[in-house]
């Protein structure tokens, strides 16, 4: 495989890359090889049918389209429609079940009695309030200083040992922001001006933005076996895990990663909705995601659903890497990675791994439209490689 008879190499076919493939290809009329070491493309995104029920699966876990960007949005709708779906998340604790995020129903369930809003409000702020005013020392002090014990116990605490299987006095406090409450009964789980899911699935947004004749795609590459192949100074935009570019030099970065328990039940519906969080400790997986919940337009002829139970550990370099666990250690790793990035000034770090930020999809997207003007045609235009960006929306 020759990767210099290209303009550009791409390295991943998720949205960042495909976002910049598809643009260089339409707007520039240069050639791209896009290269993924996976056999499909679309990256974590990548849905397929399930050949036993006919139901469309998100192979990574549950991916829901939401954005407050309409650049982002009707870029998108280039390549896809999109169904009217709102998103809704429940959590299972205690043999109870409350609605995700925190809304007015479920602090009146938590707490055992029908509030309003200012009596939430007031509940919320006593209990956060007796947990004192100091600087919050770990995750758990963060919450509950957001929350409040009762609702931290019951929804968060299990949870989030289990996801980062470590005690929340003992993680970082900047793991998490602020925690939203609602003090109404609005249960849509984003708040964004767009929301929905895309009408043909996932795949097929990657098949359209990828059929350019200016494109070709290579699955089952790892582009550091065919780098040798590349011209110097060929453009690369790169958003494979920035750790790996550099040969882990300066150490490898923290990342999470998730399993998936796959099963076919002879129901119609397993749970009733696509995700149901499970908070307590005693229960091994996080989460079940039923898919055919996603698409309540589609008909399935067999009764028959299929589930994936969702369980979370630490990433080693083999697994796939989810969520960066960002610690003050990995954040001075990556300040080296960065210091390394001018001496490849034809190389673009992009996507969730190539930027270690936990990025949605429309920001990845965001991200690749602004590199695309700023850095990449800049670069195809014969202009001095701009600064590295960091890309973040």
């Amino acid at each position: 495989m020759q990767l210099g008879a290209f303009d550009v190499v791409v390295v991943g076919a998720g949205f960042f890359g495909a976002t910049i493939a598809e643009r260089v290809a339409s707007q520039l009329g240069c050639t791209v090889c896009v290269i993924d070491r996976r056999h499909h493309i679309g990256g974590n995104a990548y849905s397929e049918l399930d050949a036993e029920t006919g139901v469309e699966v998100h192979r990574y876990g549950t991916h829901i389209f939401h954005t407050n960007s309409e650049l982002v949005w009707n870029y998108l709708r280039r390549f896809t429609d999109f169904t009217d779906y709102r998103h809704r998340v429940f959590t299972v604790a205690q043999g109870r079940v409350y609605s995700m995020p925190i809304n007015l129903a479920t602090i009146s369930a938590a707490f055992g009695r029908q509030m309003t809003p200012r009596e939430a409000s007031a509940v919320i702020a006593a209990e956060a309030g007796a947990h004192g005013e100091q600087p919050a020392r770990n995750l758990e002090d963060k919450a509950v200083g957001s929350i409040g014990r009762t609702l931290y116990d019951l929804l968060i605490r299990g949870y989030t040992q289990k996801q980062w299987q470590t005690d929340p006095r003992e993680l970082s406090a900047d793991i998490i922001s602020r925690l939203p409450v609602r003090l109404t009964y609005d249960d849509r789980y984003f708040s964004d001006r767009f929301e929905g899911m895309p009408r043909d699935g996932y795949t097929a947004i990657f098949d359209r933005m990828l059929k350019h004749p200016n494109i070709a795609v290579r699955l089952g590459v790892d582009f550091f076996d065919v780098a040798e192949t590349m011209r110097p100074q060929q453009l690369v935009i790169y958003t494979g895990p920035i750790d790996r570019f550099f040969g882990y030099r300066c150490g490898s970065l923290g990342w999470r990663t998730v399993d998936f328990e796959r099963e076919v039940h002879d129901v119609a519906d397993f749970q009733g909705a696509a995700v149901i969080n499970y908070a307590d400790e005693d229960v091994p997986f996080t989460r079940i995601h039923e898919f055919k919940h996603l698409h309540p337009e589609r008909h399935h002829a067999l009764a028959k659903t299929t589930i994936y139970r969702e369980y979370a550990r630490f990433a080693g370099r083999d697994d796939e890497p989810y969520y960066p666990i960002n610690t003050q250690a990995d954040k001075k790793t990556l300040d080296s990675y960065r210091t390394m990035m001018p001496a490849h000034p034809n190389v673009i770090f992009g996507g969730r791994l190539g930027s270690y930020k936990y990025l949605d999809m429309h920001q990845a997207i965001g991200a690749a439209l602004k590199s695309f003007e700023h850095q990449v045609r800049p670069f195809l235009a014969g202009a001095d490689m701009l600064e590295p960006m960091i890309l973040s929306d």
